[in-house]
């Protein structure tokens, strides 16, 4: 695994990790005030409340069966995991749970609240099966979102200007991801899902999709421009965007006059992400090198990516004519 990725990966779980065990003592501490002394935590087939827990044990049994389970798939991750990413399961484990514990521990509270007695706390039914809904779809998002980088078969030769001699086939990958802006990603996520699971749990009466909207919308804009990949093969450069490879463009080779690696630094595009501005446009997730193309049409396209030189070179080879 690269430096940047597996900093990335470190940060988005320890963000996520830290961020479900907070809320997870949080939730009912925080409605501490509007519930009964015992809360209502085991419910019948039939619906009515048959177990209680005292406040304290209720806010730390789930949090401690977090902590435990997350830290099993971390450090069965850390053993099995290889290549450029951690394994996909690892991503959907550590989703499913989280979200699963929040959503119980949600419908929890919500099932108590305002009520003077356990005895007469509310069904969990339909907020626990909501969560498994939707732990499930966080689960798979994540399982994709870990799947294999793409490999080149063979790439340019390190350093070559002029390109791959010709008769050679070749395809050349490469990436750079922020592990800073992972971390923001995570923050504004998990700051809207702490006031998700507020409303669900009812401590608040803020619109649903008032409350879910703006920070899901920062996450995944932000989450978007954490990730560049690079793609160089006899159809042209493209250039994906984000964990899922999407939104992405591309350029045929006949629209790429020429390519260069050229050093680029946030102070001088304006920031980081996508920038426009200048002789063209940039994407730049960390300063450093970065491929840049002279576009048929005019103007420039840059993204910070590593390896860059082998992507210049085999995009001069291609644009040279020769068979590759």
């Amino acid at each position: 695994m690269s430096g940047r990725t597996r900093s990335s990966a470190v940060v988005g779980t320890a963000c996520w990790g830290i961020g479900v065990l907070i809320l997870l003592v949080a939730l009912p501490l925080a409605a501490g005030t509007r519930l009964p002394d015992r809360i209502a935590t085991h419910w019948q087939g039939s619906g009515r409340p048959d177990g209680s827990m005292p406040l304290w044990a209720a806010a730390l049994f789930p949090a401690l069966i977090w902590g435990v389970a997350a830290s099993v798939v971390v450090l069965s991750s850390r053993r099995a995991g290889s290549g450029d990413r951690p394994p996909g399961w690892t991503g959907a484990g550590l989703g499913f749970g989280g979200v699963t514990l929040l959503g119980g521990q949600a419908s929890v509270v919500r099932a108590n609240l305002d009520h003077g007695d356990w005895h007469e706390a509310g069904s969990v039914t339909t907020g626990v099966v909501g969560a498994l809904v939707v732990a499930t779809a966080v689960g798979t998002a994540a399982f994709l979102t870990a799947r294999p980088a793409r490999t080149a078969s063979r790439s340019a030769p390190a350093g070559s200007a002029r390109g791959m001699p010709a008769g050679q086939r070749g395809s050349w990958s490469g990436r750079a991801s922020n592990a800073w802006l992972h971390a923001l990603s995570a923050l504004t996520g998990m700051l809207g899902i702490a006031v998700v699971t507020s409303v669900l749990s009812g401590l608040t009466e803020v619109p649903f999709l008032l409350a879910a909207v703006p920070f899901a919308l920062a996450c995944v804009l932000v989450l978007g421009c954490a990730t560049v990949e690079a793609r160089v093969d006899e159809s042209g450069l493209t250039v994906a965007f984000g964990p899922f490879g999407r939104p992405a463009r591309h350029w045929a080779v006949d629209e790429v006059e020429w390519a260069r690696v050229e050093h680029r630094r946030p102070g001088q595009v304006g920031g980081w992400g996508y920038r426009l501005g200048g002789p063209g446009s940039t994407v730049l997730v960390r300063g450093g090198a970065c491929l840049v193309v002279q576009l048929s049409k005019g103007g420039e396209f840059a993204v910070s990516v590593d390896d860059a030189e082998r992507g210049a070179a085999l995009l001069n080879s291609l644009h040279a004519g020769q068979t590759v």
